[in-house]
């Protein structure tokens, strides 16, 4: 570490230039004291020296130990009246550079002992008039230096708050943008997992009816769609996660919900699924959209594993309305042949739950005494 680090850390040339005025400055006032007639009342050296000291002090001590300036000043303003001029500034710097208040109410009484000097004090006039002094050259200096740290204090306080709620406000922006990539990825496990699904379905469909030549073609029709919408629906979703930006020509598609329950009992039933619907009443009001893409997501899972565990079982998919919520049941029956080991992840109902925990609803999945399995979600409308 220089030199210039261990007297003045942190300073930029300017201020360092202020400080060697400020010491300069000191200087013009002792001088001026010592051409005064009161000087004469003490030594020659006592004056030089302290002069110097003083001008060494303010220097080298006005923004790490203030005191120290303080104290000389105080110590030749006893001795020489005239140059009690310095307190305007060692005052100063013990208010703005000394944090420790008692240590500023010794330096006060000090130098109020200094500027009144009571022994020399023989009239109420000459007290009145030192107290004024006190207040002039030692009250008033001392209260801007603490008004100004106080100043400076709070800007930094304020600067500290602004960074901070800066850096909070990264913090909330990346959680929002990691929570919207948790759901796009649930939603993407659900859609695409359940067409997928049907093509694993549809093509051990094709197999059982290899004999049927148009039944074959009407069916690897259906698996070419079906990879082709779950190839578009992946495309969509992964270019929403690779975003970096907002993209106002990016194609937007409706959410599915309660309407679209009817055909995506259709795709599975064109899928081989034997699959029985039961919807809400005609005239039924309408429920609020995030219900209604919770219900279909559910019914779209209940279906995925339906086909995945408990191939070509009857599956019951239920949908009712009653007072102030929507229930959705999917009940399939037991497997009707061995199910071929398909990869997943095994997160889908557990999506679901949270899903349905995050609407203030319950869901309930457990198998059932015949082999079958179960799904129950009763979400608030």
């Amino acid at each position: 570490m220089g030199l210039r680090e261990r007297i003045w850390p942190g300073l930029r040339a300017r201020s360092i230039g202020f400080e060697v005025l400020i010491a300069l400055l000191s200087t013009a006032t002792v001088v001026v004291g010592v051409v005064s007639p009161e000087a004469r009342l003490a030594p020659d050296a006592v004056l030089v020296v302290g002069g110097l000291l003083l001008v060494a002090t303010l220097l080298l001590f006005r923004r790490s130990a203030p005191v120290v300036p303080f104290v000389v000043s105080a110590a030749l303003g006893m001795l020489v009246p005239a140059l009690t001029v310095g307190l305007l500034l060692t005052a100063y710097a013990v208010g703005r550079y000394e944090g420790r208040w008692p240590v500023r109410i010794a330096a006060g009484v000090l130098g109020t002992v200094a500027l009144v000097q009571p022994w020399a004090i023989g009239t109420a006039n000459e007290a009145v008039g030192a107290l004024g002094g006190v207040a002039i050259a030692l009250v008033l200096p001392a209260a801007l230096g603490i008004w100004q740290r106080t100043r400076a204090l709070l800007l930094a306080a304020l600067r500290e708050r602004a960074v901070r709620a800066e850096a909070e406000r990264e913090l909330l922006a990346r959680s929002a943008v990691v929570s919207e990539r948790t759901r796009i990825a649930r939603e993407m496990h659900d859609a695409v997992g359940h067409r997928v699904s049907l093509m694993v379905l549809q093509a051990g469909a094709i197999e059982v009816a290899a004999g049927d030549a148009e039944r074959v073609e009407l069916l690897a029709g259906q698996v070419q769609t079906a990879g082709r919408q779950a190839l578009e629906e992946l495309r969509q979703m992964v270019g929403v996660l690779r975003a970096e930006e907002v993209d106002e020509a990016a194609p937007l598609g409706p959410q599915p919900g309660l309407a679209d329950l009817p055909r995506l009992v259709g795709s599975a039933r064109e899928a081989g699924m034997v699959v029985t619907w039961t919807g809400p009443a005609e005239g039924t009001a309408p429920v609020d959209p995030v219900v209604g893409r919770a219900a279909y997501r559910i019914v779209q899972e209940a279906l995925t594993n339906a086909g995945r565990h408990a191939p070509d079982a009857p599956v019951r998919v239920g949908v009712e309305r009653r007072p102030g919520e929507l229930c959705v049941r999917v009940v399939n029956g037991p497997p009707a042949r061995t199910p071929t080991a398909v990869p997943g992840g095994g997160f889908g109902l557990v999506g679901l739950a949270e899903r349905v925990r995050t609407l203030g609803g319950r869901l309930t999945a457990e198998p059932r005494l015949d082999g079958g399995f179960g799904v129950e979600a009763v979400l608030p409308a």
